[in-house]
């Protein structure tokens, strides 16, 4: 079996895998990463999506070796400190989920956008956010959390850092 070696929320792990393991169940039966939901299984919906090198990407078309030497970030590790990543907290405080399935992937998704476009409007967060659905919410609550997380991080200088460092840690099952 592949052998391979990943950062996941700055913890540095080393498994065996099955060549044909996406990602997202690495992610969730190996590590215990479940906020990281498996929804489609047909990157069609974007609830798995999770930040590979600072880039987002949908973990169910992702297969777990591929993710050997990559540094990836789930929506467990966005909060530093115990606080809330801005992202987290815009969702909170401006009500952009209800059932909360699509969640982590659109707060993923978001972050990615963000670090390409610090300040977009409206259409540019929509457009952003394609490929990411949302049966429950209208969008505007999602909407609304973008902009405001996106004036909070360029206030607070953390537009290009989406992810928190972490110690080093190593892990090998």
């Amino acid at each position: 079996m592949p052998r391979v070696r990943t950062k996941v929320d700055g913890v540095t792990y080393e498994d065996e895998v099955e060549p044909r393991l996406l990602l997202v169940h690495y992610l969730r039966e190996r590590l215990g990463k479940v906020g990281t939901p498996v929804g489609c299984d047909t990157t069609n919906c974007g609830a798995c999506t999770v930040l590979m090198d600072g880039l987002s990407v949908k973990s169910c078309s992702v297969l777990a070796v591929q993710a050997d030497g990559h540094e990836i970030t789930t929506v467990e590790g966005l909060g530093r400190g115990g606080e809330l990543h801005p992202m987290q907290r815009a969702f909170h405080e401006e009500h952009a989920l209800q059932c909360g399935y699509c969640t982590p992937g659109m707060i993923m998704a978001a972050i990615d956008l963000l670090r390409e476009n610090p300040d977009p409007s409206d259409a540019e967060i929509r457009r952003g956010l394609e490929g990411n659905l949302c049966r429950c919410t209208g969008y505007q609550n999602i909407v609304r959390a973008v902009r405001r997380a996106a004036a909070e991080m360029r206030a607070g200088g953390d537009a290009d850092a989406p992810a928190v460092p972490r110690p080093e840690a190593e892990v090998t099952p």
